[in-house]
């Protein structure tokens, strides 16, 4: 399936901010490289989410779940979305470089190729884009994990926008 040395670890967070995001965090030489998209991954193909370059994070983000204080920016809560290895096309060190990579993912939710595009050199607005692959999805819909009314796991079922007005 893929090499094991060229793999690296993600962690996809579902982030109750001011406003409702989820956080691409890649494993690039001991951080996490990160992105928030504001509608989150879609696994229609094609489908363009806006991928904004946010602070790197410490690996210890791979596994971190609870409240951001008030104090802090990006206050709220945050929980883990999806989670697994990644490989992209180029070296790690260089997916910040390149203008156009494709990164294949290996989660539980999140699998298959993408496509992670800069938009300009001095921009930090990306797009990613689920290419058509056989993990490709046309009927998609973003579930999120946590109530948007009082960020607590629902242990029932998952929320969507169209269930759920709060989103």
């Amino acid at each position: 399936m893929y090499n094991r040395q060229d793999v690296a670890r993600f962690v996809i967070h579902e982030h109750h901010a001011t406003n409702l995001h989820f956080d691409l965090r890649l494993e690039v030489e001991g951080v996490l490289v990160s992105w928030a998209i504001p509608k989150g991954l879609s696994l229609i193909p094609h489908e363009n989410r806006l991928a904004i370059r946010v602070s790197d994070r410490k690996l210890s983000y791979l596994t971190f779940e609870g409240t951001k204080r008030k104090s802090l920016r990006g206050a709220g809560e945050v929980c883990i979305w999806d989670t697994g290895e990644f490989e992209a096309d180029c070296n790690r060190l260089d997916l910040l470089n390149h203008e156009l990579s494709t990164v294949t993912f290996y989660g539980n939710v999140v699998q298959g190729k993408f496509e992670l595009r800069k938009w300009s050199h001095s921009s930090d607005k990306w797009s990613i884009i689920k290419i058509d692959d056989e993990f490709a999805d046309r009927g998609f819909k973003l579930k999120t994990i946590l109530h948007p009314l009082n960020g607590r796991k629902h242990p029932l079922f998952a929320y969507t926008s169209d269930s759920d007005p709060f989103i």
